[in-house]
C-alpha cells in the first residue's frame, strides 16, 4: 500500500504548488512566560499529536558530563509528587494512547499520540512534569544503570554502531557533535543525582521550550489549554547560550575499529557539509539520495549488484541540524572483501560524479524520490509536528518547510556536480574501518 501511494504521490508532484497549498499551515502564540504554542488544524481523522520539544541535547552537554540530557530523559518519566512512578504511562494507555520520547544532539521531545478529545489529559500530565519532576535517588541509581546497559548494548556491543561513534569523535575536535548523545560510559557513570536537578532546572522551563500540536484540534481552544496548564510555570532566570566552531578539517582522517565481535568488516565515512542555513543543501540532499539512496543509487548498483562486494551500501545527509554536520557513506562487505577496495571503489564513483555529473534522469528521479518522501510525511499528524518541533528548535522556524519543495525542484545537475566538487574531498573526509579482530585487511 505505502508503494502505491508513492508512486501516486510521485505522479501528482508536478501539479502541486509549492508553500502553504502542501497542507503545512499553522498558528502560533507566545505565553508570557515565554512558552511557544504552534497548532496546526487537521480535522482529516479524530487523532491528535501533542509534543513538548525542549531546546537542550548533547550538544549543550561539557566535556565529563556528557550524557545527561538523555538520562534526564529517561528520569522524566519516574514521576512527581502527583503521578508516581509508572503513573504517567498508566493514564496514557488506559485512554488509548502512545507516549515516548527522544534525546537528539540538538533537541529532547516528549510526545503523546491519541484521540483528539484526550488532548487535555497531556496538558495535565506535562505540565505537571516540566515543573515538578520528582528526582528520587533510589530511582537514579536505577535508571543510570539501566543508561549504561543501553550504552553497552547499543554502542560498545554493536561494533558498527562503535565505528560510527569513533568517525564522529574523530570528525569534530572542538564541537560538541564530538561525543555521542547517550554519553561517554565514564561521565554516565559520574553523573550525580545534583547535576541531574541542576540540569533540569536549567533547561526544563516555558522559556526553553515548544509546544507543537497538529490534528483534530481548533488553535483557539488550544492556546486556551495551554494558557491554563502552563501559563502560571514560571520562566527560567537565565538560560545558557552555547556557540560552538568547529575548525576547517585540514587533511584526512582515518579511524580503525578492532572488534571481535565483528563478523565482517565495515566502512563509515563522513565529509564535512553545512547545514539547511545554506543554499548549498538542498544540492547536498540530492547528491546523497543519487549517490547512496536506496538500490538504484550509484553506489549501490555498482557494490552490491554489478561487483558483488557488499551486502549493502548508502548514504545519507541530514540538512536539519543546529550545526553543521556530515554527508556520510558507508558498506556493509562480504566475507573476503578488503576495506580498501571499496573505499577505492566509492572513490572512483564519487570521482565520476564529480568528472560527469549527473543525468537528467538520475536528477528528476531523486528530487521527485525527496519531494515524495516529504509530501507522504504531511499526511502523519507525528511526523508533520516533529518536522515543526525540529525547526523549532534548532532556530529556523517551521515556515522553512513551505518552501522545501519548491527548493528541492530548484535543483539543477550543475548544482549537484558543484557541491560534490566543494565538499566531497580527500581532505574533508574523516573515513573509519571496523575489522573483525584477528581479520586481515
Amino acid at each position: 500500500m505505502k508503494k502505491l501511494v508513492l508512486c501516486i504521490l510521485l505522479l501528482l508532484i508536478p501539479s502541486i504548488s509549492g508553500g502553504a497549498k502542501l497542507g503545512m499551515e499553522a498558528r502560533e502564540k507566545i505565553l508570557k512566560n515565554g512558552l511557544k504554542v504552534i497548532v496546526v488544524e487537521d480535522h482529516s481523522t479524530p487523532t491528535v499529536t501533542f509534543q513538548v520539544w525542549y531546546k537542550v541535547g548533547s550538544y549543550y552537554e561539557q566535556f565529563g558530563k556528557t550524557g545527561i540530557s538523555h538520562l534526564l530523559e529517561h528520569m522524566m518519566f519516574k514521576g512527581t509528587e502527583k503521578y508516581p512512578p509508572g503513573e504517567f504511562s498508566k493514564i496514557v494507555a488506559r485512554n488509548g494512547g502512545q507516549e515516548n520520547a527522544f534525546t537528539s544532539r540538538d533537541y529532547t521531545a516528549y510526545f503523546e499520540n491519541w484521540a483528539s478529545d484526550r488532548l487535555k489529559i497531556s496538558m495535565e500530565l506535562e505540565s505537571d512534569r516540566m515543573v515538578n519532576l520528582k528526582l528520587d535517588s533510589d530511582e537514579f541509581a536505577r535508571e543510570k544503570s539501566v543508561v549504561m546497559e543501553e550504552r553497552r548494548l547499543r554502542t560498545e556491543d554493536d561494533p558498527t554502531s562503535l565505528l560510527v561513534e569513533e568517525v564522529y569523535a574523530a570528525a569534530f575536535k572542538a564541537h560538541p557533535y564530538h561525543w555521542p548523545v547517550i554519553g561517554w560510559m565514564k561521565d554516565i557513570e559520574n553523573i550525580t543525582l545534583e547535576d541531574l536537578k541542576k540540569h533540569y532546572r536549567t533547561f526544563y522551563a516555558p522559556n526553553n521550550a515548544v509546544i507543537v500540536v497538529v490534528g483534530d484540534v481548533k488553535a483557539d481552544e488550544v492556546f486556551s489549554m495551554v494558557e491554563k496548564y502552563f501559563g502560571n510555570i514560571p520562566p527560567a532566570e537565565h538560560i545558557p547560550t552555547f556557540s560552538y566552531y568547529e575548525p576547517p578539517q585540514k587533511g584526512e582522517r582515518r579511524v580503525i575499529v578492532k572488534n571481535p565481535e565483528a563478523k565482517l568488516p565495515f566502512i563509515f565515512g563522513g565529509f564535512h557539509v553545512p547545514n539547511l542555513r545554506s543554499e548549498d543543501a538542498f544540492a547536498l540532499k540530492v547528491l546523497a539520495l543519487v549517490l547512496g539512496g536506496g538500490k538504484s543509487s550509484r553506489l549501490s548498483k555498482r557494490l552490491v549488484f554489478r561487483e558483488q562486494k557488499v551486502v549493502y551500501t548508502g548514504a545519507y545527509y541530514s540538512m536539519k541540524t543546529k550545526d553543521p554536520s556530515l554527508l556520510c557513506f558507508y558498506a556493509a562487505l562480504k566475507p573476503g572483501e578488503k576495506p580498501e577496495e571499496v573505499e577505492r571503489i566509492v572513490w572512483e564513483e564519487i570521482e565520476r560524479l564529480k568528472k560527469e555529473g549527473v543525468s537528467q534522469e538520475e536528477l528528476e528521479k531523486a528530487k521527485n524520490q525527496i519531494e515524495a518522501d516529504f509530501i507522504y510525511g504531511l499526511d502523519s499528524n507525528f511526523y508533520r509536528a516533529m518536522n515543526i518541533g525540529i525547526l523549532e528548535t534548532i532556530g529556523v522556524g517551521w515556515r522553512f518547510l513551505n518552501s522545501y519543495v519548491d527548493n528541492i525542484r530548484k535543483v539543477t545537475a550543475e548544482d549537484v556536480k558543484r557541491v560534490a566538487e566543494k565538499y566531497l574531498v580527500r581532505d574533508n573526509l574523516t573515513i573509519g574501518y571496523l575489522i573483525p579482530e584477528g581479520g586481515e585487511r
